[in-house]
């Protein structure tokens, strides 16, 4: 029970990375605000939750609109009586499969910018100013991207990614005086992402063997090796680890 009595809110809880680390966090004691901009979704994953004897609330959230930010974040206060954890989980693909930079418009730009940077920037903003109200410190944790850290997965979606790493290490030091740790998970290559998706393969046996190959251990990354990772960073057994970038992409970036 590594989360035992503390309050999370994850953003992009409906599916995927979100929902698993949004389950994980509540079998480690957590009590989950599950945000998404699937309101349906966020739901479903709170049912999951409950169903497993967990602890649970729903809040729709675009996390490119700051009031639906800041009001996830409220209502981990109202329901749960104060925040120790925020997860920006969000992040959105470049449009088209293998787009190059001149081939984003300035639309594709300003959406990937909105979503990927300002989400994670909104979320920080928020979960720093209610652990500064509160006191005693939190945990703050973005997913970044192996993209934001070699040229790998498009030119502006990578662009975004390395935003998210720079302001994780910002915040971790601005945040160290007031016991606020900040660090970022950046997964490689998932068989189930939108990018395969776009190719018509996610999920399939052609993905899980495509993206294994990219990745010196021959595997795939999952939501559940993300969520791991997670709980592990958000806990008190990362309690000196802070302003790192965890790469959790079966050796890929140490080639």
């Amino acid at each position: 029970m590594l989360l035992d009595g503390r309050t999370a809110v994850v953003m992009g809880a409906a599916s995927g990375v979100g929902l698993v680390t949004a389950r994980r966090f509540a079998e480690e004691g957590a009590r989950v605000v599950c945000a998404d901009i699937d309101a349906a979704g966020a739901k479903e994953a709170v049912r999951v939750i409950e169903a497993a004897g967990g602890t649970a609330a729903a809040a729709e959230c675009d996390v490119s609109r700051e009031e639906d930010v800041a009001a996830a974040i409220a209502k981990a206060v109202e329901r749960f009586g104060r925040l120790d954890v925020v997860f920006n989980n969000v992040g959105i693909p470049t449009p088209r499969l293998g787009a190059s930079l001149e081939e984003h418009t300035v639309e594709d730009f300003d959406r990937l910018v909105a979503v990927n940077l300002r989400g994670v920037f909104l979320g920080c903003k928020h979960a720093v100013l209610q652990f500064k109200r509160q006191g005693g410190g939190g945990v703050i944790l973005n997913t970044g991207s192996v993209a934001g850290l070699v040229a790998w997965g498009g030119s502006v979606y990578g662009g975004t990614k390395g935003g998210v790493h720079q302001l994780t290490r910002a915040v971790a030091i601005e945040g160290a005086p007031f016991g606020i740790r900040a660090n970022a998970i950046c997964p490689a290559g998932m068989p189930f992402t939108n990018f395969m998706a776009a190719g018509g393969l996610a999920g399939s046996e052609e993905a899980v063997a495509r993206v294994g190959a990219n990745h010196p251990l021959g595997r795939p990354i999952t939501a559940e090796d993300c969520a791991e990772a997670a709980v592990y960073l958000v806990s008190d057994r990362a309690a000196n680890i802070s302003g790192v970038l965890l790469p959790v992409d079966g050796g890929y970036v140490a080639r």
